[in-house]
């Protein structure tokens, strides 16, 4: 396992603050999970994988040749399950409601249609792309402007803890396809800069977490806002009966596509707990874990910013690479930190539940609960950062 140079403790701190200098937040009484630690043990459930295979190749999908060439340049061979199954509904702009896990390719399977489907078009704010995280956000623009290489599409991205001012600015020149957060998309079109009513198309990714995270309200603003909208697309990973309503009043006789049972557990993920010994430390034991070989790729969840920045102090004065993200950092930040993490660069992502929400990262080794969270549907959305795409993973929460 390589970490980073040993400097002296004097300097590895003033480096450490000075990349992390943050104001001082009030201190908070710390929220007591009531959870009864046996829950977070659990033995895991061999996944009885039946692997689809699409009868069709990238070559014979019914659409542009440039975006096959493209989606073949980026490795693609076949469409996953949810995008053979959703892409002539979607080409014929019919509703759709598609529920598959997160690494399934949902991103791609409500991309490549609408792409075909903007071919040849002006940029007119047609497309609006909704998803409850900055960071999923900033992955959709990625995978749109890769799909559309070459293609004269252009894209526009919204999101918190970015210059407002800046993004104003952005939408005096038209784009195909805007995506972004609730809050923000909302936040520009009360000042007039984003007219909805302009949109003919709207796309809500990850629209479980997007009710879960208390985005109900700018969800009925920005539907009721668009007055021309002619197709929407919901994805989601799970489907719960107290969302029904609102799926049926947001969609208009959809084509309905599971590939999945819609339902999130951690089955797969093999789940333990950990109690300390007399004599040990709680940082004393999450520091021998990261430096076991085995833990190659880690997220450890704190329930505070505070805790986070503590964690990620102690760990990086030890040695670990490690870097932490949470509603402080700036969004540049953040995306630093996760690039960071998914290529390698470091080893141990601290984070709050910010983390947990529509973020895709492939081989998770580890997820680590410092504390026990508050409820269980944050636990089950924290551990399921790993064993992703139907990969077998290991989770562990400190307990009191």
């Amino acid at each position: 396992m390589n970490f980073v140079k040993q400097k002296s403790t004097k300097s590895r701190e003033g480096n450490y603050q000075r990349r992390n200098r943050q104001p001082n937040p009030r201190k908070r009484p710390q929220a007591v999970s009531l959870l009864d630690p046996n829950l977070f043990i659990k033995k895991a459930t061999p996944l009885t994988e039946v692997r689809y295979e699409a009868s069709r190749t990238i070559q014979d999908l019914p659409i542009d040749v440039n975006i096959k060439a493209n989606l073949i340049a980026k490795g693609y061979l076949r469409p996953t399950e949810i995008q053979d199954k959703t892409i002539e509904a979607l080409l014929n702009r019919n509703d759709l409601l598609g529920i598959a896990q997160t690494g399934t390719g949902k991103t791609g399977a409500f991309l490549i249609p609408i792409v075909h489907n903007l071919m040849g078009q002006k940029a007119a704010f047609q497309v609006l792309i909704v998803v409850p995280t900055r960071e999923l956000a900033v992955q959709v623009e990625e995978e749109f402007n890769s799909i559309v290489n070459g293609l004269s599409m252009r894209s526009l991205c919204f999101i918190g803890g970015t210059s407002v001012g800046r993004d104003i600015a952005a939408l005096r020149k038209q784009a195909h396809v805007v995506i972004g957060t609730p809050g923000r998309l909302t936040d520009l079109a009360r000042q007039g800069a984003l007219r909805l009513n302009n949109f003919n198309t709207l796309i809500l990714d990850e629209f479980d977490r997007l009710l879960d995270m208390g985005f109900a309200r700018d969800i009925q603003y920005i539907v009721k806002a668009m007055t021309n909208r002619q197709q929407t697309i919901l994805f989601s990973a799970t489907e719960e009966k107290n969302q029904q309503l609102l799926i049926r009043e947001l969609l208009h006789q959809p084509v309905e596509v599971r590939v999945s049972k819609g339902k999130a557990t951690g089955d797969h993920i093999e789940q333990e707990i950990v109690r300390l010994a007399a004599g040990e430390t709680k940082m004393g034991v999450l520091l021998r874990m990261v430096k076991d070989k085995s833990f190659q790729k880690v997220i450890v969840f704190a329930e505070t910013k505070r805790h986070v920045s503590t964690v990620c102090k102690a760990l990086y004065q030890s040695g670990v690479r490690v870097d932490e993200i949470h509603g402080n950092k700036s969004q540049n930040y953040r995306l630093r930190a996760l690039n960071d993490f998914k290529s390698g660069k470091i080893q141990v992502l601290i984070a709050t539940d910010v983390a947990a929400r529509g973020l895709d990262i492939s081989e998770v080794t580890h997820v680590i609960n410092y504390q026990q969270p508050r409820d269980f549907d944050s636990y089950i959305h924290r551990i399921g950062r790993t064993g992703r795409a139907g990969k077998g993973g290991k989770a562990f929460t400190f307990v009191n």
